[in-house]
């Protein structure tokens, strides 16, 4: 029996219709005919896009970027050589909006911060180069943002007070920064950065009335502004009102608890004043914000370090001088500040080795404490020059007849009389070593 049924109904035949493949082409055809048309008609320029394209990536926006590099800044990792910091957010953000000034304005205030984070005049230089940098593309895309001008008085006056700049340099920078600030409140004279940053120039000046002036109207402008109470806390500080400076410095870290160099500089205000148990709760904080962020940073080590010298306890203050040699085992300052706890500790032969490494450099093989080469510092500020100081005497205290290292002495020596000459400090210490050095010329070899 046919079981196949006829007429317009639906069949349900178990053999399926025959395959019309001419039929199909000229459909085909004629769709992709009015696809061309259509975008012929609707897109004369050619933008019109192929269907069936894969779907974009969303791309960030600029605000969410910005509210990353914030969120980074809060945590404190502002610079972190292991990972993401707020530095890379900033970076991030200019990689995608490069005509964002206030971006990239933000980006040199990170950087300038970041400075007081590195451990080597070097290291600070280079950071205040590239803050310098991005301050002034910022200040070309948005010469009349007052935020922007304010920061840019930020970086100069940073800058003019690195111990690496000349002297030339330090007065040009410093006027810039006033120009910079001026123009800054005059663009707008309610803003509380500028009135702070205006008065960390003016206490750079020596204008010491005119700063307290200006930070205590920032603060009060600005109270909820971390940067306000740190210039204000710095400003009190100059002035000997320690007890206020760290009330500010407290306030800053109130807002900001994750900035380590705040807690640093409260320890060496109660270090000055010689409280130095609170002195190691704030270094110690600032040791334990490294490690929940995963940081290795070598400073609040070395503030231990010399607040345990200064307080007579030399083995602990050494324990944490290596410590930090660990952590930045090229540093050579590093070295010359574990130099000078083993000289105070009269471990002069611990501390001929160390200094050697800060003012000479050293191979892997005499390197007794990093194990790694070590490249001396360049006599550019009066902390190197006493290192120079410090090794000449340990050389010309272990300097005997069968074993002579006067003349090394001599010849560091020299070298700090050319460029330190008129310091009374450095050359009393030179005159003692002359004079150690000439009785070990005069006595006989045995």
């Amino acid at each position: 029996m046919d079981r196949r049924l006829t007429g317009r109904q639906p069949t349900f035949s178990s053999k399926p219709p025959p395959f019309n493949f001419t039929r199909v082409l000229i459909l085909v055809a004629l769709i992709g005919v009015g696809i061309w048309i259509a975008s012929q008609v609707n897109d004369p320029e050619g933008k019109f896009e192929p269907l069936f394209l894969p779907t974009p990536t969303a791309t960030r926006t600029v605000d969410s970027l910005v509210l990353e590099g914030e969120a980074y800044f809060e945590a404190g990792k502002i610079y972190d050589p292991e990972g993401k910091d707020a530095i890379d957010a900033y970076y991030e953000v200019l990689d995608r909006y490069p005509e964002n000034a206030q971006a990239r304005a933000e980006l040199a205030r990170l950087l300038t911060y970041s400075s007081a984070l590195l451990s080597t005049t070097e290291e600070r230089t280079e950071r205040l180069s590239l803050a310098r940098q991005e301050i002034q593309l910022a200040a070309e895309l948005a010469p009349d943002d007052s935020t922007v001008q304010a920061i840019r008085a930020l970086v100069l006056d940073w800058s003019s007070t690195s111990s690496a700049a000349s002297q030339e340099e330090r007065q040009d920078w410093l006027n810039e920064a006033e120009q910079a600030a001026n123009l800054a409140i005059t663009l707008d004279p309610n803003n509380s950065l500028a009135l702070a940053f205006y008065a960390e120039v003016l206490l750079d000046q020596n204008q010491k009335a005119q700063a307290e002036e200006n930070a205590r109207l920032a603060v009060n402008q600005g109270p909820e502004l971390m940067d306000t109470h740190r210039v204000y806390g710095t400003v009190l500080e100059s002035l000997g009102e320690y007890r206020y400076a760290i009330e500010q410095f407290e306030m800053a870290a109130e807002i900001n608890p994750n900035l380590t160099f705040l807690y640093i500089r409260i320890g060496v205000i109660y270090r000055a004043l010689k409280v130095y148990d609170v002195a190691l709760e704030y270094f110690a904080k600032a040791i334990t914000i490294n490690q929940s962020n995963g940081v290795e940073d070598p400073l609040p080590y070395i503030a231990i370090a010399k607040t345990y010298s200064r307080d007579g306890e030399f083995f602990i203050a050494a324990v944490n001088g290596e410590k930090a040699i660990a952590i930045n085992p090229t540093n050579a300052d590093t070295y010359g500040q574990l130099g000078d706890i083993y000289v105070r500790a009269r471990n002069y032969e611990g501390a001929l080795p160390v200094l050697k490494c800060a003012v000479v450099g050293c191979t892997a093989e005499e390197n007794e404490v990093g194990g790694v080469a070590v490249q001396a510092l360049e006599l550019t500020n009066f902390d190197v020059a006493y290192y120079y100081a410090r090794y000449a005497s340990v050389l010309a205290a272990l300097s005997r007849p069968e074993q002579n290292y006067c003349p090394e002495a001599l010849e560091i020596q020299e070298e700090l009389k050319r460029v330190y000459g008129g310091d009374s400090i450095l050359m009393s210490i030179v005159a003692e070593n002359e004079a150690i050095c000439f009785l070990l010329d005069a006595t006989p070899a045995p």
